[in-house]
C-alpha cells in the first residue's frame, strides 16, 4: 500500500536537516512526502528546496491545521502519515507506523520519546510523556500529530483538521475519532523523537497556547475546572491559620507531582536530586500557564475568536 507522509514547518531551521535525515534514513521509504512551509523567515525553505524526494509548498500565514490540510489535498495516496518537523524518527517508524492500517486499521497512533539533552528537557517531558507504552491505555490513548497514520477517509468523515484552531487540532480530530466507530490501534514501535522547550518562557507559552485552544475547542472542561479548584483549595489552605489544611495540602502536592518526579529522576539518573526539586516547580508554572490559558481560551470563545467545535 502507498503512504503519503506530510509535515507542516515554521522556523525549523535548526532541526529541519534531522528530520529530513531521518525520514530519509526509513527502512519503509514513503512513497511521497509533501511539506507545507507556512511562511519561515529563517533558512527553513532554502533547505527544503536543495532537498530531494519532496514537495514543498509554501503557504505564508497557514497555522497549523491550514498547512495539514493543503499538504493532504496534494497528497496522492489514501494513506496519509503525518510527521512533525521538529522531531526525529527512529528507522522503524514508518514501517510499524502502516502495519496497523495494512491490517485493516482506520488509524495508527505511534508513539513518542523525549529527546532528552539536558536536566530541563528531561523535568519537562516528565510532566506529561509516559515514560514507555506500558503506562498508556491504547482503548483511550490520543496521538500526536507528530506520531499518527490514518486513512484519508477517516479524516475527511471529520471534516480535515480545524482551520479555526491554531493549537490543539490534533487533539481535536483524536476525539471526533473516538467519538465514531473508526478503528483506531496503538503501534508503540512507531517512535517518533521529540524535542521538548529549551526555556521557561517557551514551556509557558506552549502550554497556555495548549490550554487556550483546549478552551476554544471546549476539550477536556472537567480536567481545567478540576486544576482551578484544587489550586483554589491550595490558597486557602495556605491563608488559614490551621495546621491541618496545610499538612493535607503538602500531603496532595507529595502525591501530585510522584509520577512526574519519578519520570524525570528515570530521564536524569545523574541529577536525580535537581530532578526532584525542579519537576514540581515546572509542574507548578505549567499549571499556571494552563490556567491563565484557559481564562484566555473562554475569553476567545465569548468574544467569538473560535467557532464553536459543533459547527465543524
Amino acid at each position: 500500500m502507498k503512504i503519503s507522509l506530510i509535515a507542516t514547518v515554521l522556523n525549523a531551521e535548526e532541526h529541519v536537516g534531522a528530520f529530513l535525515a531521518s525520514i530519509d534514513a526509513q527502512t519503509r521509504r514513503p512513497d511521497e512526502i509533501v511539506i507545507v512551509d507556512g511562511g519561515s523567515t529563517d533558512g527553513t525553505v532554502a533547505a527544503l528546496r536543495a532537498a530531494d524526494g519532496l514537495t514543498l509548498l509554501e503557504e505564508p500565514g497557514a497555522n497549523i491545521s491550514r498547512g495539514r490540510n493543503v499538504a493532504i489535498g496534494h497528497a496522492a495516496h489514501e494513506l496519509i502519515a503525518v510527521a512533525d518537523a521538529d522531531c526525529e524518527y527512529d528507522p522503524a517508524w514508518l514501517a510499524a507506523l502502516i502495519a496497523p492500517l495494512e491490517d485493516g486499521a482506520d488509524v495508527s497512533m505511534g508513539w513518542t520519546e523525549p529527546i532528552v539533552d539536558s536536566l530541563l528537557s528531561a523535568c519537562v517531558s516528565s510532566l506529561g510523556l509516559p515514560l514507555s507504552p506500558t503506562e498508556v491505555d491504547a482503548a483511550t490513548f490520543m496521538p500526536s500529530a507528530r506520531s499518527v497514520a490514518f486513512r484519508r477517509e477517516a479524516l475527511d468523515a471529520v471534516g480535515g483538521y480545524p482551520e479555526w484552531l491554531a493549537i490543539g487540532e490534533d487533539m481535536w480530530v483524536n476525539h471526533r475519532w473516538r467519538e465514531r466507530p473508526f478503528d483506531l490501534r496503538f503501534a508503540p514501535e512507531a517512535v517518533a523523537g521529540w524535542r521538548p522547550r529549551t526555556s521557561l518562557d517557551a514551556i509557558w507559552t506552549q502550554y497556555l497556547q495548549y490550554a487556550r485552544g483546549d478552551a476554544q475547542a471546549s476539550m477536556y472542561p472537567e480536567r481545567h475546572a478540576l486544576r482551578f479548584a484544587v489550586y483554589g483549595g491550595l490558597l486557602a489552605a495556605l491563608v488559614s491559620r490551621r495546621t491541618w489544611p496545610k499538612l493535607l495540602v503538602a500531603g496532595g502536592a507529595i502525591a501530585y507531582a510522584r509520577t512526574p518526579v519519578h519520570r524525570a529522576r528515570a530521564r536524569a539518573p545523574q541529577r536525580r536530586f535537581a530532578a526532584t526539586v525542579l519537576t514540581p516547580v515546572l509542574l507548578a508554572v505549567t499549571d499556571l500557564a494552563k490556567m491563565f490559558g484557559y481564562a484566555l481560551g473562554l475569553r476567545d470563545r465569548l468574544r467569538g475568536v473560535a467557532q464553536d467545535s459543533s459547527s465543524h
